[in-house]
């Protein structure tokens, strides 16, 4: 019962985070996170959750790896391989090497191979944290890639690279030739193995599909089992689990885009599973580190064989030479060329010292910190353990810290006319919300809904239009394709109407009224203004007419019968029109022929309505449904660029208000043609 407390607390901490996070959004989550669990753990509540290194890694890191893996660009990946690369193994070595000299300098208590060790812990950034802490920075996407890139492979290579250390430290051996080898076998074997077993189990969920088993609960629980199963089996054959998890994840996203045909109920409830579960993963990451480090504190500001003030300077000195190390193989690297290609443009001396402090330390440092044993080979203690453990808690703060501060400093050249690019902001978003219920409308599309899918989809792509840059020469193009594709329509109109007179089968008045109705068409099409004096001229027209015929009233039932076939004459035309375009139609210049092909159902059905059909009815009712969900698709995309850092709190909660807004204004219309 006490452990079923703790949890909850932890996860009330998390809640707790996210709700002062609103108010004061100026401080990072994680920050939070760990100043609360630090308060948390100091209360005389008797708190203590030791730190179990092995199980840490596959209950947190496995799976928000394995997430990162699925979401990351694979294109991204392999363009900015050698910027990655450089990071994620060049950089980790180097500072394996200068950062370990430099710590058995300044403390010559730390063995060399224990201080190498420290540096190989240190070396790792957290793609976590980098993630939280960048939400507020206008960054470039090239930088975020190489950042998030460099965040999912430099665990591997830091965790290898610190596990030889401690073995030599522990064994008194080490061999350069054999760890180079041994680092190879590890860092490939767990890749591949990754690989091979995520097409396993993607290969086992398509053959229990074709057993006719679509249980969304069944799938969704391999699903969650796949980073753990994996992560589990490699570090059991002593390869890298880091890795194998990363590569499970890209097969997946492979997977994914490839499209085995997934039920759309899947899909729904794996996007929703997979955003809570990493919510909560991702909040009791920084929780438990902020746990452990009253705890470290204590071990060492008690022994009297430490000096306190020595200790946080060297946590501020090793913190400095980090930085500084990154900085300088940015610059040689960027400035040198090694990392310059022309895809990647060459940055200024400000946005390499935002990628410098970009580079924060987290959970992996302190999980691995954790994992050093306290004995060594002879029996006698492992050198200075509690003192590597808290100058790693301590290059973690600072790191989070600093980064929390001079990221947007930095970024606040970058950010510039604050207000313009906020309206640019809101707009994209919006273009990205209607074309996210636009992908949903066709993944539901069948044969009975088409035409209400169809004519929604067309609402969207012209709300989609007016909201494009008219100055944009695609704004242009469009506008003069749309113009050019109506003209084709009402001329196969025109021919329908053609058609009618070889048959003879409309009299003299009704084709004159049909080619009056055309006519009208294409003035509207290519002169408003002349349309707007058309328009007038014929409510003049009609309102007569309809004076006239209070006197006489025994034509009353022919002209109710009159306009009934009018009325089926014009959809008959539409249906012609929609034929027509659906041939020329391609996907190349789908975007524009939806939208007319949707006026027209909507004609149809506002004639249907007319008639007070059992069709009429079932259309309105599916377009209903259909338009509900669309709402809910715009919702999760405007809460998946939140979360994915591309729209402000502020900028969200406009965008939400703009949903609600549209989906009354439709609920109020819906309502009032029921009615």
């Amino acid at each position: 019962m006490e452990f079923f407390l703790i949890i909850l607390l932890l996860l009330a901490v998390i809640g707790l985070s996210n709700f002062i996070n609103h108010f004061m959004p100026y401080i990072p989550v994680p920050i939070i996170q760990i100043a609360l669990a630090v308060l948390l753990a100091a209360l005389p509540i008797g708190i203590h959750i030791p730190m179990d290194p092995e199980l840490f890694f596959i209950l947190f890191i496995a799976p928000l790896l394995f997430h990162d893996g699925k979401n990351v660009s694979r294109y991204a990946l392999w363009k900015l391989r050698k910027p990655i690369l450089l990071l994620a193994l060049g950089l980790v070595f180097i500072t394996v090497v200068v950062i370990g000299y430099l710590i058995h300098w300044l403390i010559p208590s730390i063995p060399l191979s224990a201080a190498f060790a420290l540096a190989a812990i240190l070396s790792p950034t957290d793609v976590v944290a980098v993630a939280a802490i960048s939400s507020r920075v206008k960054m470039p996407k090239t930088i975020m890639h190489v950042l998030e890139g460099e965040g999912l492979m430099n665990d591997a290579s830091g965790l290898v690279a610190f596990k030889f250390a401690v073995a030599a430290t522990v064994t008194g051996v080490f061999s350069l030739a054999e760890a180079s080898w041994s680092f190879l076998v590890i860092a490939i074997g767990g890749f591949v193995g990754g690989a091979i077993l995520a097409f396993l189990i993607i290969h086992l969920k398509i053959f229990i599909r074709r057993l006719g088993m679509e249980d969304v609960t069944l799938h969704m629980l391999i699903q969650i089992l796949t980073p753990f199963v994996i992560f589990y089996i490699i570090e059991h054959f002593h390869l890298s689990g880091i890795l194998s998890v990363v590569a499970a994840g890209i097969v997946h996203a492979i997977y994914r885009d490839r499209d085995q045909s997934p039920s759309m109920q899947l899909q729904v409830v794996s996007k929703s599973t997979w955003s809570i579960l990493i919510y909560i993963l991702n909040g009791l990451v920084f929780v438990l580190l902020g746990l452990q480090i009253p705890s470290v504190m204590n071990e060492i500001f008690e022994n009297p064989m430490f000096n306190n003030y020595e200790v946080i300077k060297f946590i501020f000195i090793i913190t400095a030479a980090l930085l500084m190390l990154r900085f300088l193989w940015l610059l040689i690297g960027w400035w040198g060329g090694w990392l310059h290609k022309k895809q990647i443009p060459k940055p200024t001396l400000r946005l390499i010292t935002l990628t410098t402090f970009s580079g924060v330390r987290g959970a992996v440092t302190l999980a691995g910190a954790f994992t050093i044993p306290y004995v060594i080979a002879d029996g006698s203690p492992f050198p200075e353990r509690a003192l590597i453990i808290f100058i790693a808690a301590g290059v973690i703060l600072v790191t989070l810290i600093l980064a929390s501060i001079f990221l947007p400093l930095l970024a606040e050249k970058e950010l510039g006319k604050t207000d313009e690019l906020k309206d640019e902001m809101e707009r994209k978003a919006k273009i990205k919300s209607i074309d996210a219920a636009i992908a949903f409308i066709r993944e539901i599309v069948n044969d009975e809904n088409r035409g209400a899918a169809v004519s929604i989809i067309s609402n969207y792509t012209r709300l989609r239009n007016s909201l494009k840059n008219e100055n944009d020469l695609d704004f242009e193009r469009l506008k003069l394709e749309e113009t050019d594709i109506r003209m084709k329509a009402l001329a196969e109109e025109a021919r329908f109407i053609e058609r009618l007179k070889e048959e003879d089968q409309p009299d003299r008045e009704t084709i004159y009224l049909m080619d009056e109705h055309i006519h009208r068409m294409r003035v509207a099409v290519t002169n408003k203004m002349q349309y707007r004096g058309l328009f007038i001229w014929t409510v003049i027209k009609r309102t007569f007419f309809n004076l006239f015929q209070i006197f006489v009233p025994k034509k009353k039932k022919n002209l109710l019968g009159e306009k009934k076939k009018i009325i089926q004459l014009k959809v008959d035309m539409a249906k012609a029109a929609i034929n027509y375009l659906k041939k020329q139609m391609t996907p190349e210049n789908e975007e524009v022929y939806l939208v007319i092909i949707g006026e027209y159902n909507d004609m149809i059905m506002k004639f249907m309505l007319a008639k007070k059909g059992v069709e009429s009815k079932k259309y309105a009712q599916m377009k209903r449904e259909i338009q509900n969900k669309a709402f809910q698709a715009e919702r999760d995309e405007i809460q998946n660029l939140f979360e994915s850092r591309e729209i402000t709190t502020e900028v969200t909660r406009k965008l939400r208000k703009y949903i609600n807004i549209r989906e009354a204004y439709w609920m109020e219309e819906t309502s009032v043609q029921k009615h």
